[in-house]
């Protein structure tokens, strides 16, 4: 054996250098997968911290569940503002079943439909859970497949929204949890006694007591099998299984399985259920015919103002589906009822057509909030179009003081006296001429002349002079927003709602403050809290801009202006008139008109109102020219009515503006401001337009229904002005002229209706005033 292959002594330093390195090879390859599981773990737990927080904050933040919130009708109700109930999700009022009332077929009906394990889980049932998935997966249609348990349907109902969409992981997380408190709070029985009574039963019937007496006229102990049965399936889904649907097959299905499935659960022999299934679902229904129209007439009165203040509600993130939401407003529901009568049954103004559409709402100028509102005439259904504040028409010449007139004064620190051109004018770079209803020109005249007879062309020069940054900054400041910058045509008329011109002649009149017009006054959720909605004013003019304004608005109620039909004799008041005529293209008769307007105020209201027709290429469907002032009568009609016990309170002249004397009319201008005239040479306004100058100091009268009148109160039976009975008369000689207004591009149009995009495309935005002066 050669020395290289001769063995090594072994020793102990060998031997443990040896076992060393041995180990070292071992362990190496290990490292890196011991470091995976050792990281993997740490996540691992750091994920159940993070479960165990998330659902610990579920459960902290859970809402409340009391008994109250339990025992509660679960509808949504809105109040006037003398707390009166004018609307509500329940079309009858619920009697509430004790449990006494309930005979033990229903809740044997109940529990086997829709909770088989009621009586043996703690709220919460996983057999049902898995059953649900299981079904679910494979496509069931044996109709209990909702994993929820009676007590989680309950606590949805008390608590939380039954959207599907609101399915949320933390909702069904709350659920659950405070089904188990229900459990450990109250007896099963009681939890059925709080469920029967808690469930939408359709025809805005909430209870299972209250819809045995509205669809049979009996109590729940006199009902038949197969009715406790149907009674037990409809909440399920209501429309659904509405018992007096034309087709009741699906209806009769689902009472039939219900019936099986008390069979299944051994309540019911076959034999019976048998018997009962032979039954028809109409068996022992009343005609709820006389009800429903009762209950839809009522409805149809307020179905604007709670169409509206559904949708702030919305807006505020409540949902008003969900139970127990009681919604106070600031309707006047005196004034509700005039716009409404006024509108439908009123003998005082003929409107000549059922179809011709009205839209109106009323304010209070002080705080925005909206006091009356209607979205239409002769209404067939409720919620359908709230004509109110549809932004789709154009609102003509009532948007002058907006667009033009308001942000000349804002700006430009224009006088009421100021000089404007009425010549012939084209829109720059085109052939399109712009005209008033007479085809005539009046020369240099001023400002307050101008929009007392709401002539065209000073006011696009107006908004030329202004410029469309400045008069969308004006109209923006009023809640006004448009599609594009003002200009041209935008001059006599803008799509706009009568909801928006009562908020923005809200600002005028109270001196320069806009308030979003508003409905609601607090919403009292079903745990009992009250939630405040605040309205907060921002300035949207100076003081002078609104006094001017308003101060050349009374010419427009006057007998020489577009809204003598208007005038309520010794009334403090101010507003402007709006037509928009239709594009020669259009097929429609001389003179037709497609929108009219009137925004009108005191100190006390505004009423804003719009007529037209949903279709106006419709033929037939056009306002005729002697009907141009039925928004005008309808305002003089509400308002006359409205300022029956209000103080007749006239505009004090703010520090920041001068009065002038011009031709015996009180003229005014911003204190110290510059301003230019343009060039023209100065003239004096028309008579009739403004105040003749006098030292009468006395700005207040209290309006009377009594016998005797103050000095300056008026009657609506008689007119105290011969001029203004002249001026009656000139009226019903018949037009001889044409073109109800200036005929503009369609393209500026404000085209769409309320009802159709499309319908109103030959509609032109022009909106001269077309009244004879």
């Amino acid at each position: 054996m050669s020395k290289d292959n001769q063995a090594q002594p072994s020793t102990p330093e060998a031997s443990s250098q040896s076992e060393s390195s041995a180990s070292q090879k071992r362990t190496k390859p290990r490292g890196p997968v011991m470091r995976f599981f050792r990281w993997l773990g740490l996540i691992m737990l750091a994920l159940v911290l993070c479960a165990t927080a998330l659902f610990s904050y579920y459960l902290i933040t859970a809402p409340k569940i009391t008994e109250s919130s339990l025992s509660a009708e679960n509808a949504t109700r809105i109040y006037d503002k003398d707390d009166n109930i004018v609307w509500s999700t329940a079309t009858k009022n619920r009697e509430y079943a004790s449990q006494d009332d309930i005979p033990d077929g229903l809740k044997q009906a109940i529990v086997s439909i829709e909770d088989r394990r009621f009586y043996k889980h703690h709220g919460v049932d996983p057999i049902r859970v898995g059953g649900a998935l299981a079904s679910n997966l494979a496509g069931s249609s044996l109709g209990m497949q909702g994993g929820s348990t009676l007590t989680q349907q309950l606590v949805k109902l008390s608590v939380f929204s039954t959207s599907s969409a609101d399915q949320t992981l933390k909702r069904k997380t709350q659920e659950i949890y405070l089904a188990t408190q229900v459990e450990k709070n109250y007896t099963k029985d009681q939890i059925l006694d709080f469920y029967i009574n808690k469930v939408y039963m359709g025809h805005g019937i909430y209870g299972m007591k209250t819809a045995a007496d509205y669809y049979y006229g009996k109590s729940l102990k006199e009902l038949s099998t197969a009715q406790l049965a149907l009674l037990a399936g409809i909440p399920q889904s209501p429309t659904n299984y509405d018992p007096y649907a034309s087709d009741t097959d699906i209806t009769t299905k689902r009472r039939n399985l219900v019936l099986q499935a008390m069979v299944k659960y051994g309540a019911l022999s076959q034999d019976d259920a048998n018997q009962a299934m032979n039954v028809s679902v109409n068996d022992g229904l009343q005609d709820i015919s006389q009800k429903a129209q009762d209950t839809d007439d009522k409805r149809k009165l307020v179905d604007g103002y709670v169409s509206s203040t559904i949708s702030e509600a919305k807006e505020m993130g409540y949902d008003t589906t969900q139970g127990g939401l009681k919604i106070h407003t600031d309707m006047d529901y005196k004034l509700q009822k005039k716009l409404y009568e006024q509108a439908n049954d009123s003998s005082a103004i003929d409107y000549g057509s059922k179809d011709l559409q009205l839209g109106a709402t009323m304010t209070n100028p002080d705080n925005g909030r909206v006091i009356a509102q209607i979205g239409g005439r002769n209404l067939k259904t409720t919620f359908g179009i709230n004509r109110a504040t549809q932004t789709m028409r154009s609102g003509g010449s009532s948007v002058k003081p907006l667009v033009d007139y308001g942000p000349a004064i804002e700006y430009l620190n224009w006088p009421t006296y100021r000089t404007v051109e009425d010549k012939k004018y084209k829109y720059p770079g085109t052939d399109i001429s712009v005209n008033d209803w007479d085809n005539n020109f009046m020369g240099n005249m001023t400002m307050r002349s101008a929009l007392a007879l709401s002539r065209n062309i000073p006011a696009i020069k107006t908004l030329d002079n202004v410029g469309a940054k400045r008069s969308s900054k004006f109209l923006t400041g009023l809640g006004i927003t448009t599609a594009n910058l003002p200009e041209g045509s935008a001059a006599l008329g803008i799509p706009i709602s009568s909801e928006q011109e009562a908020g923005a002649f809200g600002a005028i009149a109270n001196g320069g403050t806009y308030y979003k017009p508003s409905y609601i006054k607090d919403v009292i959720t079903s745990d009992g809290t009250t939630h405040k909605n605040k309205v907060n004013g921002k300035q949207a003019m100076k003081e002078s801009t609104a006094f001017m304004l308003t101060d050349m608005m009374k010419g427009v109620i006057s007998y020489v202006g577009t809204a003598s039909e208007a005038m309520i004799p010794g009334l403090h008041q101010a507003g402007k008139s709006g037509l928009v005529a239709y594009d020669e293209r259009a097929g429609m008769p001389d003179q037709a008109i497609s929108d009219a307007w009137f925004t009108g105020y005191t100190r006390s209201y505004v009423l804003s109102v719009w007529m037209g027709y949903d279709q106006p290429n419709q033929t037939g469907h056009y306002i005729p020219w002697d009907k141009q002032d039925l928004p005008s009568k309808y305002y003089k009609e509400v308002m006359s009515y409205a300022m029956r016990y209000r103080n007749n309170t006239d505009w004090h002249a703010p520090s920041t503006v001068t009065k002038t004397v011009r031709n015996n009319i009180a003229e005014y201008e911003v204190k110290g401001a510059n301003w230019s005239n343009g060039g023209l040479p100065s003239v004096a306004s028309m008579n009739g337009t403004g105040d003749f100058d006098s030292d009468d100091s006395s700005d207040s009268s209290s309006y009377s229904t009594g016998s005797s009148y103050s000095t300056s109160s008026y009657s609506t039976s008689s007119y105290a002005s011969s001029q203004y009975q002249r001026r009656e008369a000139e009226e019903e000689q018949p037009a001889t002229t044409n073109n109800g207004g200036d005929v503009a591009s369609s393209s500026s149009s404000a085209s769409s209706t309320p009802a159709s995009s499309s319908s109103s495309s030959q509609a032109s935005s022009s909106s001269g005033e077309s009244k004879k002066t």
